[in-house]
C-alpha cells in the first residue's frame, strides 16, 4: 500500500523573494534599473562663491566635483570652464585649492565684465558701489539708462540686473522681479553686504584666475594637449531642440557634436553635465563616453535629472548608469542577402 504523505510547509529564509518589492528589469534597458537614485544636494549646504544669482547654475554639483577631484592620483594644474556664467565650479576649485588656477571663459560681454572687473583689481570698487546704491525700481531704471563708460561700470549693471531681473536671466526679454521673496518686489535678491563680501573675498583668488571673453570651445582646443588640465564642461542646454539654452542666455548656439569631438581628444580629463536628451546621450555613446543621471531641483524646486558624462564615471556606480543601445549588426545567410539582427 502506497502512503500519501502530507507535503512539509516550507519555511522562506530572511531572503525569501518579496513579490510586492519584485520589478522586470526590461531588456536592453537605456537606464539601469538596479540602482536608485540618491536625493538632490541641498544647495543651502554648499558655501556660496559667485556674486551672481545664475540661471543654470551649478551650486548643486559642487559636491560631485569635490569628489572628482579628490579621485585624482595627482593635483591637476589648470581648471578650465569652457561655459563659466557664474563660476561657481572655478570659484570653488580655487578657495579649496584644488587646482593651481583656472581658465574661466565666458563669451556674453555683460557677465565677462564682472569677472574682468574681478581680475583686473577693481572687485573693491564694485562693492562698494553695491553697498552705496540705494535700492528702489526708480533707482534700478535710472542707472540702466546710463551708457557705462568703463568696464567697472558695466559689472555695476550686469550684478543689478542679475539681482533684480527675474531668475537672474540676462538675456534679452527678461522682466523685472514683482512680488519676489517675501513680497520684497524688485528688492527680494538684492543683498548688499553679502554681495560686497563675495566680491571682497575673490580679491584673494583672483591672480589664479586667468579669465577669456572668447569662444570657449577654441579655448579647450587650445588646452587639449595638456595633461595636467582638467576641464569642467556645462554647455547651453540647446541640443535635442531644447529651449531652455535660448530662453536663458544670450549666447546659446553651440555645435555640440563639435564639442564631443574636442572632449575626446582632450589629453586631460574632463566632467560634463548636459540635459536629459537622447540626441545627447546617442554623441556620448559615439565618442565612447561614459554616462550616469544625477539628480537636482529646478527653479521651481521639483526634482530633474541631468546627465554626467566623462571619460570613467566607474567613480559614480551608485548613480543609475545609462546603457547602450541594443546593438545591431548584419548577418550573411546563404542565398548570399544580408539582414538585420540584434543583441
Amino acid at each position: 500500500m502506497i502512503i500519501l504523505k502530507r507535503p512539509q510547509r516550507i519555511r522562506l529564509s530572511k531572503g525569501r523573494f518579496n513579490m510586492s518589492k519584485m520589478r522586470q528589469i526590461p531588456l536592453f534597458a537605456d537606464i539601469s534599473a538596479e540602482t536608485e537614485t540618491p536625493k538632490p544636494v541641498n544647495v543651502a549646504s554648499v558655501q556660496q562663491r559667485s556674486p551672481f544669482r545664475y540661471p543654470g547654475g551649478k551650486t548643486w554639483f559642487v559636491p560631485t566635483f569635490r569628489r572628482w577631484m579628490a579621485g585624482m592620483h595627482a593635483r591637476p594644474g589648470i581648471l578650465v570652464e569652457p561655459f563659466a556664467g557664474g563660476g561657481i565650479i572655478s570659484l570653488t576649485a580655487l578657495f579649496e585649492h584644488l587646482v593651481e588656477k583656472v581658465v574661466m571663459v565666458e563669451l556674453d560681454e555683460d557677465i565677462a565684465a564682472v569677472w574682468n572687473t574681478v581680475v583686473n583689481g577693481d572687485a573693491e570698487w564694485l562693492a562698494n558701489r553695491i553697498m552705496a546704491f540705494e535700492m528702489t525700481r526708480e533707482g534700478v531704471v535710472a542707472e540702466l539708462q546710463h551708457t557705462p563708460t568703463m568696464i567697472r561700470e558695466k559689472a555695476f549693471q550686469t550684478i543689478l540686473k542679475n539681482r533684480t531681473l527675474h531668475g537672474g536671466i540676462l538675456a534679452e526679454g527678461s522682466r523685472f522681479i514683482k512680488y519676489g521673496e517675501n513680497g520684497k518686489g524688485i528688492a527680494s535678491r538684492w543683498y548688499p553686504k553679502t554681495l560686497a563680501r563675495r566680491l571682497l573675498d575673490l580679491n584673494h583668488v583672483a591672480s589664479r584666475i586667468d579669465f577669456r571673453c572668447e569662444d570657449g570651445l577654441k579655448v579647450m582646443a587650445e588646452f587639449s594637449a595638456n595633461e595636467g588640465a582638467v576641464y569642467f564642461i556645462d554647455p547651453p542646454y540647446t541640443a535635442g531642440g531644447k529651449k531652455a539654452g535660448k530662453r536663458l542666455y544670450k549666447h546659446h548656439q553651440l555645435d555640440h557634436e563639435n564639442l564631443f569631438t574636442i572632449c575626446e581628444s582632450l589629453a586631460g580629463d574632463f566632467l560634463m553635465t548636459y540635459d536629459e536628451a537622447e540626441e545627447v546621450k546617442d554623441m556620448a555613446r559615439k565618442h565612447g563616453f561614459h554616462m550616469r543621471l544625477i539628480p537636482m531641483k529646478n527653479t521651481h524646486h521639483a526634482t530633474m535629472k541631468e546627465l554626467v558624462i566623462g571619460k570613467d564615471l566607474s567613480w559614480l556606480d551608485e548613480l543609475p548608469t545609462v546603457q547602450e543601445r541594443k546593438a545591431r549588426y548584419l548577418v550573411n545567410k546563404p542565398d548570399g542577402n544580408c539582414s538585420h539582427q540584434g543583441r
